[in-house]
Formats: C-alpha cells, structure tokens, sequence
C-alpha cells in the first residue's frame, strides 16, 4: 500500500485494532510462538496493542511524560549532550574515519530517553540498547529472539525495583506511582514493565534514525545543504523532508480488522486479517508525489508524512524527537563545515531490519 490518504483512514477506523488478544485469529488460536522474529512486537501489554478505551486510559498515563513544557525543559540538557559529543569528534585526526551514527546519532537519543526516565548507570543503558536493537532485527533466529526477550524483561524488572525501592524525578517513578497508588487509573504490572519497553525503545530507535538519515542525505546531495546554509532552507525543512523520504520506522506490525472493511478497487480486508502499515511507501505516495517522491528535496512545498504515526496511535514523543534533530543537526554542520562520507553513498548499508530504517554505520571524514 502506498497511498496515504488510504493508510490515514485505516489508522483512524475504529474497525482497525491493535490488540492481537482480541482481534487477530492466530493469536487467539495459540500459532504464535515466542520464536516468532515479530513476537516481541505483538505481545506487549501496552498503549502499543491496546483498543479502545485500554488505549485511551494507558496513553493519559503516559502523556504526562510528554507535555510541551517538559519537552522543552529538555533543550539546555540535548545541548549540553551535543556540546559533548561534537568537543570530543573534533579531537580527531585529520583524514580520520569516524562512524557518526555509532558516535553521533546514537547516543544523543539514548542519553535523552534514560534519563527522562531514570536510567542512570552507563550497564543497563549499554543492556536495553543492546536489546532494543534486537528487537528490530527481524531477521533473528528463534535463539536470539527467545534469549533477548528473557534479557529484556530482566533489566526492565531491574529498573522498576530499583525505582521502587528508591523513587526519583523521572517518568518511571511516575507510573509506579500509577500502579500502586491511582486506583482511578489502574495500571497491571505488566503494562508497567511493557510502557517502559514501548517508550525507552521507540523513543530513541526513530530518532536515531531520524539523525542518521538526515545527515547521509545531505552529505549525498550538497546542493541542498547549501539550499540551508544560504538560508533558503530551514532546518525544519531538512527534518520533515527526511521524515518524508525516510521515514525512521518503514513498516510497522501489526494491526487487525475488527470487521470486514471494503476499500478501493473492490478490495476487502475480512475480519480478523493482520494489517501492516508502511509508512516508508506513504511517504513517496505517487499520488501526492509523482514521480519523484523519492527525491531529497528540501524546498518541496508539501512535505506531508506519517512517519509518526496518524490518530490516536499517533507518536507522542514526536515533539521530542524534532527537538533533539532541531538542535543536533545544525550543530554538528556548523562545527564540521568540511565533513564528507567516508564511502560511496551506497556503501553505508542498511539495518537489518524491514521495521527500522536506518544505515548499519555512517562513516564520514570530519577533517578532510
């Protein structure tokens, strides 16, 4: 599926679920096995798979974490990060390689998202990243699959404990307090530990990419990286146009017809049928696009995307995310005015992932 305004409806039919418990056939029926490279995905217990009125009362827990005042309370610590990253890339070497999704794109997001939500020491943030990324490489045999799940849930009970035993300024803290305290608002121990997956995963893996792709687009088309610095361009035109053309999570599982839905072209989705959303195609839609959907192109008049989601699923660490790219961005090209890949433009590889969008390094020569 490419067309967008397609994709907009479903997300936002209330025939369209996202809890496999009570709408997908294969998981009522007991074929889904822990081995499953996607199961990860469809067994949480969280606003991720909820319907409903579940989802409504998970995400008001949730949002509080995500208020434009404690986004923006942020920016002065997301500097004081990039500051950091960029004082110690420029200790290197003349005609030194450097990976700059593993040095730069990396740790920005991860940093930001641990300690939004108090995970403090340098082991079991290096563990969840270790994990979050299996959990996107869907193409892991039923060992890796099976062992990171066990890990995962191990150092996710790890940080409730720990935050229990000792509460802190942090969203974790948060919804323990939901758990235990807000009988209005009940929250299961397994949504709990699941809501800590969802936003500590989701909320640095997109953004990651979001990095990463911006920078490799503009060092693959100069012409538009001087659109910015002539100051024809914004920044947050070189944001949405990546979002657009590279949308940092392409396909997304699962979702499921709660009934029978008929679409165009005399297509039917029967009840029960899984739906995967692809919001990399809706991004290039020929329909709003042409036929050059594909194309960089910062000066395009409608950079109109989904890569954060549509409805009431939508992302609510968007803002976040922009705010991260608004600063990492023009810092990082204003430090490095020179800098240039390290490779062909082809040669940088892709995550091993059909969910995540993402190259496997970014190497590039700050000091040509």
């Amino acid at each position: 599926m490419t067309s967008q305004p397609l994709l907009k409806r479903l997300l936002t039919d209330p025939r369209v679920s996202k809890d496999p418990r009570r709408h997908w056939p294969a998981w009522i029926n007991g074929e889904i096995s822990p081995e499953w490279p996607l199961y990860t995905w469809v067994a949480v217990t969280n606003m991720f798979t909820a319907y409903g009125s579940d989802h409504k009362r998970l995400r008001s827990l949730v949002a509080k974490a995500f208020t434009a005042r404690r986004t923006a309370a942020l920016r002065p610590r997301i500097e004081a990060m990039t500051t950091d990253l960029l004082d110690g890339l420029a200790a290197t070497a003349p005609g030194e390689r450097v990976d700059l999704r593993e040095g730069y794109a990396y740790p920005i997001p991860i940093q930001v998202i641990c300690e939004l939500f108090g995970v403090e020491d340098e082991p079991t943030r290096e563990g969840l990243r270790r994990c979050v990324d299996s959990v996107f490489h869907t193409s892991a045999d039923p060992e890796e699959v099976t062992a990171t799940y066990a890990e995962l849930y191990r150092i996710l009970g790890g940080i409730v404990a720990a935050k229990r035993e000792k509460p802190g300024d942090d969203m974790t803290s948060v919804l323990i307090s939901a758990r235990d305290d807000e009988a209005d608002t009940p929250l299961s121990e397994q949504e709990l530990v699941d809501t800590l997956l969802l936003m500590i995963g989701a909320g640095h893996e997109t953004t990651v990419n979001l990095l990463d792709n911006a920078i490799h687009a503009l060092l693959t088309h100069p012409e538009q990286l001087a659109l910015v610095r002539a100051g024809r361009a914004g920044w947050n035109d070189v944001i949405e146009e990546t979002l657009r053309v590279q949308a940092p999570v392409a396909n997304l599982p699962l979702r499921y017809a709660v009934d029978d839905i008929a679409l165009d072209g005399g297509i039917t989705l029967r009840k029960g049928d899984a739906i995967i959303a692809s919001y990399a195609a809706a991004g290039r839609d020929p329909g709003l696009y042409g036929d050059d959907g594909g194309r960089f192109d910062v000066m395009r008049a409608t950079k109109e995307h989904l890569s954060f989601g549509h409805g009431v699923h939508f992302c609510l660490g968007a803002p976040l995310a922009r705010l991260e790219a608004s600063i990492a961005l023009p810092a990082l090209f204003e430090r490095f005015p020179d800098m240039a890949l390290a490779v062909d433009a082809d040669r940088c590889g892709q995550v091993d992932s059909f969910i995540s969008n993402g190259h496997r390094a970014l190497p590039v020569v700050l000091h040509p």
